[in-house]
């Protein structure tokens, strides 16, 4: 099982950056960098290709909205150069309240715009001359389709490191998660809970799988998860909690709240509707103390030694291959300790299976 851990693009850059550097040299070996409406991640990502050695490099995600197809594929192409074939593409489709509202780019075909810019991705790592007639994307576009006649077909210049850069999609309505399991490498579910994911996700699943070319290997479940090793304090159990509330509560619409269905998908309906009730009236603290406890319990990684390996595990054997991980320690020194010991019982998962 791969460790990895997405930046918190709140703090302070050259500091996470040199404590980046020091997780490497203890186990960890993924970084991934988000875009919302932040600085964007590729400013990011080239300064840590440059600071790092081994570690892969993630976007986590680029929004598919917010670049052409073209530009994301050259975009990728450059990251996979200056880190010398670390990067992995992660794409999707953010949300309206984003896309619209910070971007001003209409929010619509998220399955559809998804999987053209896959697949002229993947046409240009290949240095094919990029011709593409989808129902979103038409490449070049000719003069009937209302440009000025003069685009041709073209090639990217360089020739990318790899023609197979890996891509992996953010992801969890079930016809979208479906399209992850027939096209990507990779899938980043967030609030994954081992116990019931299945029956959530494995009809999507199935129905992907069965339609994946194998050349694609096994489908890399790259999951956000809260770390603790040993009993944690009340300040970290209290940011799972308030999190929770703000994703279940409060993020995107009432009716247009992908987490809080996702709750009620896990049998959390009661519970669901009382935390957004409660986060969109502005009692926030209520909101996150409406989570549930075993809520809290089954999508974190928290607990002695004995504990973490039993949900390394079920996270194991619920399809997880890549942990992103947010360590809760107060202390830096103690998280980095704490992170080199999770890749220790990691190691032991992998020998024992």
């Amino acid at each position: 099982m791969k460790l990895g851990m997405i930046i918190d693009y709140a703090g302070g850059f050259a500091e996470t950056v040199e404590l980046i550097q020091e997780y490497e040299r203890n186990g960890l070996e993924l970084v991934a960098v988000p875009e919302a409406y932040s600085f964007d991640a590729v400013s990011q990502l080239g300064y840590l290709a440059a600071k790092t050695e081994k570690i892969e490099l993630m976007s986590a995600i680029l929004q598919v909205y917010t670049r052409t197809p073209s530009l994301t594929a050259m975009t990728a192409a450059g990251l996979d150069f200056v880190s010398d074939g670390r990067f992995i593409l992660g794409l999707g489709v953010s949300g309206p309240q984003v896309i619209e509202g910070f971007h001003g780019v209409k929010y619509d075909a998220q399955l559809g715009r998804t999987r053209e810019v896959i697949e002229i991705c993947r046409q240009v790592w290949k240095r094919e001359p990029v011709e593409y007639r989808g129902k979103h994307y038409t490449i070049p576009l000719t003069k009937d389709d209302g440009g000025s006649g003069l685009g041709k077909p073209l090639k990217i210049i360089n020739h990318p490191v790899r023609n197979d850069i890996p891509i992996s999609i953010a992801a969890l309505g079930p016809k979208s998660v479906a399209q992850v399991a027939e096209l990507a490498n990779g899938w980043q579910p967030l609030f994954f809970h081992p116990g019931k994911a299945r029956d959530v996700w494995g009809a999507s699943l199935d129905e992907g799988f069965a339609k994946r070319d194998p050349a694609l290997g096994e489908l890399d479940v790259q999951l956000q998860i809260a770390f603790h090793l040993g009993e944690p304090g009340p300040e970290a159990i209290a940011a799972v909690r308030n999190q929770l509330a703000l994703y279940v509560g409060g993020m995107g619409a009432r009716d247009k709240n992908f987490y809080n269905q996702l709750a009620c998908s896990y049998g959390y309906e009661a519970e669901a509707k009382e935390i957004q009730d409660l986060y969109l009236s502005g009692q926030k603290a209520e909101a996150a103390a409406a989570v549930p406890d075993d809520l809290v319990d089954a999508i974190t990684l928290i607990g002695d030694e004995d504990a973490v390996r039993r949900q390394l595990r079920a996270l194991w054997d619920g399809g997880v291959r890549t942990l992103l991980l947010n360590p809760l320690a107060s202390d830096t020194g103690e998280r980095v300790k704490q992170v080199r010991r999770l890749s220790e019982l990691a190691a032991e998962l992998k020998a024992s299976l």
